[in-house]
């Protein structure tokens, strides 16, 4: 969780990294965060989440599986 502006927010990811750290050597975060995914934070609050290919995959199936039910 981070806490800024007296509000508590979770941050659903074990990893994370600024803008700045992404832009300055995204093959090397991919690489420290070893497949999890990865909060991309914004002055401290989490402004997307980058996941591993296989991931986002496996997720657009499970989505196109529910949606055919």
């Amino acid at each position: 969780m981070l806490f800024w502006g007296g509000i508590m927010r979770q941050v659903l990811a074990d990893c994370s990294a600024s803008i700045s750290e992404l832009k300055k050597n995204p093959t090397a975060l991919l690489n420290e965060a070893d497949g999890a995914a990865i909060a991309i934070l914004n002055h401290n609050k989490p402004a997307a989440y980058l996941v591993p290919a296989e991931t986002y995959e496996f997720l657009m199936d499970m989505l196109d599986d529910y949606e055919i039910k």
